[in-house]
């Protein structure tokens, strides 16, 4: 895999976003450059400084941080951006995705890009089975978002059931067939 390939890793407010600083180290071995964008809810998870040793990148959380070189931040992540990761990706991210809300740094990129976009989810089973989150993810689907499938197993509140972040074996799967579709459109 390629090191001119550039990953935007979004990481929200969820309990699993401890995973998504294995889930960048995965991204690092493969050689991607990878520039990580946390929402506020996500700072109480991880710190900032995980995430930007780990990527060797400035980590975005707000959407007027101050720039070395002018260029608004998420039109800068948007266009440079061959896949946009959102790992874990909360309910609330996912509805603002799907009905266009862009109130912070990483829906404003996201709705700014036109790299592909894989959305991971993570949350409580009562709100993975809700009938508007399962709205959310049809229209997402429809607009040919890449929606990695919830797991099974030990939630974060005490239950098991389903939402829990898909193992990183699958997110990367994704993650390298976006990467490999992008390559593919680059030599025609």
């Amino acid at each position: 895999m390629s090191k001119n390939t550039t990953i935007v890793l979004g990481v929200t407010g969820s309990i699993a976003a401890y995973k998504a600083v294995e889930l960048l180290r995965l991204m690092k071995k493969r050689g991607w450059n990878v520039f990580v964008v946390m929402t506020r809810s996500a700072t109480q998870f991880v710190g900032e400084l995980t995430f930007r040793t780990l990527s060797q990148n400035p980590v975005a959380m707000e959407m007027f941080d101050d720039t070395v070189e002018y260029s608004p931040g998420h039109i800068s992540l948007a266009d440079r951006a061959d896949v946009i990761v959102i790992a874990p990706c909360t309910a609330n991210v996912i509805a603002k995705l799907t009905h266009g809300i862009a109130d912070d740094l990483l829906t404003n990129t996201a709705l700014a890009s036109k790299a592909a976009l894989v959305v991971a989810p993570a949350m409580n089973e009562k709100m993975w089975c809700h009938p508007a989150t399962q709205a959310n993810i049809a229209i997402l689907k429809t607009r040919k978002a890449h929606v990695v499938d919830v797991g099974t197993g030990d939630l974060a509140c005490g239950c098991k059931g389903r939402g829990r972040l898909a193992e990183l074996d699958e997110i990367m799967s994704v993650v390298e067939r976006c990467v490999s579709g992008n390559r593919k459109l680059e030599k025609k």
